[in-house]
């Protein structure tokens, strides 16, 4: 096993250095004649070929060359070069792996990966910019994405689901700029989330019963605290019987529901011509008969037809927003409203909100990585010209014994003011009066 690790360890270091970068170079360049020679016969080659032909080709360049390299360096020659010919070059491993959230390169020879919400330095780099770059045409390409001087920045969503956004020159200084956003193959359930410590059992009986009560929830947090994958599990306790239409700037959402309607916005051409934003697509979505309607992030004008969703007919509806929490989550509702132009007066936009929302769900990503619900709180309605709210659950956590940190929400004992709970209320009404009944005996 040590004899494993220790290889690993020094096959990572001979990849980062100049020389396997060098060496790598002058042999693509030979594959590159080899492959002219060839022909569109390549073309047809399937990777496991590619493979054995880079094989052969570095085996035959190294010896009449005299490079001196071991065996285990030739091999990592040759597998550098499959993924360069067949595959996604140095990101091919990072992209393959599950645990990889966030891929964030700045540059040829700085990259950061995100495992498990912690951004780390990884042992990887590109032989250049234009390598990178290379690498990059030949994803965006797949999906029939431009980039080049006249569109210099990209943002677009991967075959595989994920998000890929790239700014290069003259719009970023020090070369490609690139960040990926993996998503899970297999979103989310709301079980795992209760496994991995995202909520505990109460809260989870509660999101259960106010999405299937149709209430019309926001989750609030900052980048990467999970907003889209708390989303992608409270998709789960919709009843399948209903038509659920998402509405999103770069889909990202994979619900597990049988009656979804995916709607993406499109960004217009070099005039803005063609241009259709979230917000035509949820005036739109109006017409589809939705359900309920699933914004992926509210960030702009949209935000008014959303209210206007929720506040006609559309409940059960939800959305997410960038905020760091409920409170200040109603106040970038507000602004974004008045950026959109709207024209009634404060009391009137802030009776919307309170009309429009039932709950706004909080979750953060915590500086030791984890990401928990902090908070569950309910809009309640209005009182002296302000949205009132009442936090429901509050999350504490405290150091252990042991000295790490224990998870703990704290229930502030009161039952949730919306009418479409009763349901609920009357139940936990039931529980109580039963334990004080035993209680008493």
């Amino acid at each position: 096993m040590i004899d494993q690790i220790e290889l690993s360890e020094s096959e990572r270091a001979f990849s980062n250095t100049q020389e396997f970068q060098d060496i790598k170079t002058a042999t693509y360049e030979h594959l590159l004649t080899r492959i002219e020679e060839l022909g569109s016969e390549f073309g047809r080659w399937s990777r496991n070929t590619v493979h054995q032909f880079v094989n052969l080709e570095v085996d035959g360049f190294v010896r009449i060359n005299r490079i001196p390299l071991n065996e285990q360096e030739v091999r990592q020659i040759s597998s550098a070069l499959t993924n360069e010919l067949a595959g996604m070059g140095p990101l091919e491993d990072l992209l393959a792996d599950a645990a990889v959230e966030d891929i964030l390169i700045n540059g040829y020879n700085d990259v950061f990966v995100s495992r498990h919400g912690m951004l780390q330095r990884e042992n990887l780099r590109f032989t250049d910019n234009a390598h990178l770059l290379r690498i990059v045409q030949r994803i965006l390409a797949q999906i029939g994405r431009r980039l080049d001087e006249s569109n210099p920045m990209v943002d677009a969503r991967l075959p595989d689901g994920g998000r890929m956004n790239v700014v290069i020159s003259p719009l970023a200084v020090d070369g490609p700029m690139v960040s990926i956003r993996k998503f899970r193959v297999e979103p989310l359930k709301p079980e795992d989330l209760l496994n991995l410590g995202t909520m505990n059992q109460e809260i989870y009986t509660l999101l259960d019963n106010a999405v299937k009560a149709r209430c019309n929830i926001l989750i609030s947090g900052g980048t990467s605290s999970g907003k889209t994958s708390l989303l992608n599990a409270l998709a789960f306790f919709v009843p399948n019987s209903e038509r659920v239409v998402t509405v999103e700037d770069t889909a990202e959402l994979s619900l597990n529901h049988p009656h979804v309607v995916r709607l993406e916005s499109r960004i217009g051409g070099f005039d803005g011509a063609g241009a259709v934003s979230i917000r035509d697509l949820i005036r739109n979505s109006l017409r589809m008969r939705p359900d309920r309607i699933v914004v992926g992030e509210v960030r702009g004008a949209e935000v008014l037809e959303m209210l206007q969703a929720m506040n006609t007919g559309h409940d059960g509806s939800m959305a997410t927003i960038h905020a760091n929490s409920p409170r200040e989550c109603l106040h970038r509702i507000e602004m974004l409203a008045g950026f959109a132009g709207f024209q009634g007066s404060e009391n009137s936009l802030r009776n919307q909100i309170a009309g429009a929302l039932d709950f706004v769900v909080q979750i953060a990503r915590l500086a030791n990585g984890r990401r928990r619900l902090v908070s569950i709180t309910e809009v309640t309605g209005m009182g002296d010209n302000i949205i009132t709210l009442q936090e429901l659950y509050r999350y504490e956590s405290y150091v252990g014994a042991d000295g790490e940190d224990v998870d703990r929400w704290v229930a502030m004992g009161i039952f949730p003011h919306s009418p479409k709970l009763q349901r609920l209320r009357q139940q936990q009404g039931v529980k109580n009066s039963a334990s004080e009944l035993v209680g008493r005996r």
